[in-house]
């Protein structure tokens, strides 16, 4: 058994609500009337009220090298990273003791929105006290599914190694991936979708001396599944350019909610042996508004069960794989009782389905 017993979160300082990102996406883009009554309604449509990122207004107006974004991008991730560890590893809102560094004996980074080698877990282990011989485990190109990977490689590493304490850290700075002249459709709706943020969750073996330091009821890891679907590569992921990093983003997704989504967690639910009715809430990335409803459809459930995956995507838009443990920061802080049970999920390139049985407990 492996728990969750803390997260944390480290969200950017520059805020932008939807309707100031879209008048500034129709000033910088050269679009004609006809694209602009086609392409800019998916910004009202996308249930995101505000965004934050990394870089200032400004920024976005002019034309950026891949070199230039990827320094950026490990210039924020190392500082934005270092708060959700801190955040995550000190909030009272969980802990009844702050977690020692010296306490973790594996770290996953995960991210898909920039490059570094070494990958950037080494730079912050060099900025924190952790110990000299904790593991590393890099996770780049999964993507939204990110977050819910990141927690079933703890969730298998501390199975395995009951006594041990990981630490996942997802790191997603999507707008340092902006591409000022592509007006493809694809990059419409991913600035209409992404912003930036960085989330952490800390995942405890069941013989570990710090699980008594968990102050609420916290979710425990009873039990993942992964699906990949066949020859879905260009549906959702990066397209590696001159300029940068291009999204992938195809309408097709949620109709695949309704048909190889639907079938996972399908599947999923009888596995574990329980029904849907069982199912207290979704911990579930937003990948946008029609994916949610698509699997209010599948799961035939109230918006309730989904509320903070709706919350999360309304203040902070899709942060990739950063998302999840927002939403599940968001379950946490409210509290839900003991013996519920709730099911995580994300989707991600592949295309792929990523999904873990959390049961809460005292």
């Amino acid at each position: 058994m492996t728990y969750i017993c803390s997260t944390g979160i480290s969200t950017p300082k520059y805020n932008m609500n939807q309707q100031e990102i879209k008048q500034f996406v129709k000033n910088i883009f050269s679009y004609s009337t006809r694209q602009v009554d086609r392409l800019l309604p998916v910004f009202d449509h996308a249930e995101v009220k505000n965004r934050q990122f990394v870089v200032e207004k400004s920024w976005f107006e002019e034309e950026h090298s891949f070199e230039e974004k990827n320094n950026l991008y490990q210039l924020y991730a190392k500082e934005y990273s270092l708060k959700a560890i801190d955040h995550c590893l000190y909030n009272p809102d969980f802990l009844v003791d702050s977690i020692p560094y010296e306490a973790i004996d594996m770290i996953i980074y995960v991210s898909s929105s920039g490059i570094a080698a070494p990958s950037m877990d080494v730079y912050l282990l060099n900025e924190r006290p952790f110990r000299r011989d904790v593991k590393r485990m890099p996770l780049w190109g999964l993507g939204c599914a990110g977050g819910a990977v990141g927690l079933s490689s703890a969730y298998d590493w501390t199975t395995a190694h009951p006594e041990k304490v990981a630490l996942v850290v997802c790191c997603e700075l999507c707008s340092l991936t902006f591409q000022k002249g592509d007006v493809k459709k694809s990059n419409i709706v991913g600035t209409a979708l992404f912003g930036d943020g960085v989330s952490a969750a800390l995942v405890v073996g069941e013989d570990s001396p710090y699980l008594k330091y968990r102050k609420t009821t916290v979710p425990k890891i009873s039990s993942s599944s992964s699906w990949l679907q066949s020859n879905s590569t260009s549906v959702m992921g990066w397209d590696v350019t001159n300029r940068g990093l291009e999204v992938i983003f195809a309408k097709s997704i949620p109709s695949l909610v309704l048909s190889f989504w639907k079938e996972h967690i399908q599947s999923f639910l009888s596995h574990v042996n329980y029904n849907k009715s069982d199912i207290h809430s979704y911990v579930a990335h937003p990948g946008g508004k029609k994916v949610l409803l698509a699997m209010e459809e599948v799961l035939q459930c109230s918006s309730d069960k989904l509320v903070h995956s709706y919350n999360v995507l309304s203040d902070h838009g899709n942060m990739s794989s950063a998302t999840v443990l927002y939403v599940l920061n968001r379950w946490m802080s409210e509290g839900v009782d003991s013996k519920e049970k709730s099911i995580l999920s994300a989707l991600g390139p592949g295309f792929s389905s990523e999904l873990l049985l959390l049961e809460w407990n005292e």
